[in-house]
């Protein structure tokens, strides 16, 4: 999985004075948690643009007073109005013990029940939530549609991996191949159409 450098430098006060002070510098208060005691600091709102503002999923490489700590991004809060970020939490990981995080489903392929039979794909699920040891966990999670069929659909029991485990039942559904509206439509005028022409042939013998 890709990483995000966010550098960032102590913040050697946590008061609300000091706190609006950094935001007024458009600065985003911050506090790393791990096996030690939490660090607080501050970081560039400009550097969490590729981390927040993104489909993607990534890690995060966090540089304080020279030193390097990976970790991932666990909460994040937005100011109401302005929707800029107020405040973020980081967690540290460790590469023996294993983290939750939300991957992106990317779909693949074409489905025939949609070029062959006029249906829509509908995606229930656009990030799935896995469990997983930091190299094990995937970009994105791949969907192939080549197979599906109208009224098909793929759960999370078609897509598992021995990297990683889904946070999901095994039926939670992903994607799925649906009738169309217009599909419905355009069958409903068509047996309409033929009962009418069966009711005038009808008429037309009776005469």
């Amino acid at each position: 999985m890709k990483s995000i450098t966010i550098n960032g430098s102590k913040r050697e006060s946590v008061g609300k004075k000091a706190t609006k002070s950094l935001r007024n510098a458009e600065m985003v208060p911050c506090v790393l948690y791990g096996e030690n005691n939490p660090i607080h600091f501050a970081a560039k709102e400009l550097d969490f643009s590729k981390l927040v503002y993104t489909p993607n999923a990534h890690t995060v490489v966090i540089k304080i007073d020279g030193k390097s700590v990976n970790a991932i991004l666990q909460d994040i809060q937005f100011h109401p109005v302005s929707d800029r970020i107020l405040h973020a939490d980081f967690y540290e990981l460790k590469d023996d013990k294993e983290i939750s995080m939300n991957i992106p489903v990317t779909v693949q392929g074409a489905a025939p029940g949609v070029l062959n039979s006029g249906g829509t794909l509908s995606l229930n699920k656009r990030k799935l939530r896995v469990r997983a040891i930091p190299s094990n966990l995937p970009d994105t999670i791949i969907a192939d549609i080549s197979e599906l069929q109208l009224g098909n659909k793929l759960t999370t029991s078609d897509l598992k991996s021995d990297a990683y485990s889904f946070l999901h039942p095994d039926n939670t559904v992903v994607c799925q191949v649906r009738t169309s509206r217009a599909s419905i439509l355009e069958d409903a005028e068509e047996v309409e159409t033929e009962e009418t022409e069966t009711e005038e042939t009808e008429t037309e013998a009776a005469e």
